[in-house]
């Protein structure tokens, strides 16, 4: 199924751009996800969801497999599978990043193919679903960067001068202290970040789906009520 969103978010797009493009500083602001694991452009974790009493864990990776910073565009795929083996689920996300003056407009497109108990609800609900996800992830991300923007700038208060000079470090210094970065940063990194609350599928779709409910019922009760009238009068007559 093809899902789309669009929300504002009010940073500059080369901001915006540098933003979402960090996924340790977003995966905390997406509900039910956590980040393990980053391996260059390849990320490892997963996502908590409830469906009534039962909860689920989707364990997978993502990559990105277009990065056009010229365009602002960016393409990612997902795949994950329940740690029970009751479904598996596969994305292909597409952002595209707009300028609207001080801030800027995302467009997003999930191609989601999902089995399993998520899979019952359908394009209708899950498209509900997403934009009230959206929605909770563009707030919490607003919230993030309100407060990086406080922190950069207490960080920008020039600092009383103590009287050192990192000047006169060697050459040899630097570059050894370059290639130690450049060990610690090989291979996969571990992220520590905490448990999330599972989304709780059915409380977000609780209302739209009920929406969807109601006009069958409806129409079923409305069918009852006639044939009982009908049979009312057969037998008065």
């Amino acid at each position: 199924m093809e899902l789309k969103s669009e929300f504002r978010v009010g940073i500059p797009v080369e901001q915006a751009w540098n933003t979402l493009t960090d996924v340790e500083f977003i995966a905390p602001c997406m509900p039910g996800a956590q980040l393990t694991e980053v391996d260059g452009d390849e990320f490892k974790g997963g996502v908590k969801i409830k469906v009534g009493p039962i909860t689920a864990q989707y364990k997978g990776s993502a990559r990105f497999v277009e990065l056009d910073e010229a365009n602002h565009r960016v393409v990612l795929e997902a795949t994950g599978r329940d740690s029970r083996g009751a479904g598996n689920a596969a994305a292909e996300v597409t952002a595209q990043m707009t300028p609207d003056g001080d801030g800027t407009v995302i467009a997003i497109t999930t191609d989601l193919k999902v089995t399993g108990k998520v899979a019952q609800f359908g394009r209708g609900v899950m498209a509900d679903v997403t934009e009230k996800l959206i929605g909770q992830f563009v707030d919490s991300l607003e919230r993030k960067l309100t407060e990086a923007g406080a922190s950069d700038a207490a960080d920008a208060t020039p600092a009383a001068d103590e009287g050192t000079d990192d000047s006169d470090e060697s050459p040899a210094a630097v570059e050894g202290d370059a290639a130690e970065d450049s060990t610690a940063e090989t291979g996969p990194r571990k992220i520590e970040m905490a448990e999330p609350e599972p989304v709780d599928l059915l409380g977000t779709a609780g209302r739209p789906l009920l929406k969807r409910l109601l006009a069958p019922i409806a129409v079923v009760a409305f069918f009852l009520l006639n044939r009982r009238r009908r049979r009312k009068r057969r037998a008065q007559g």
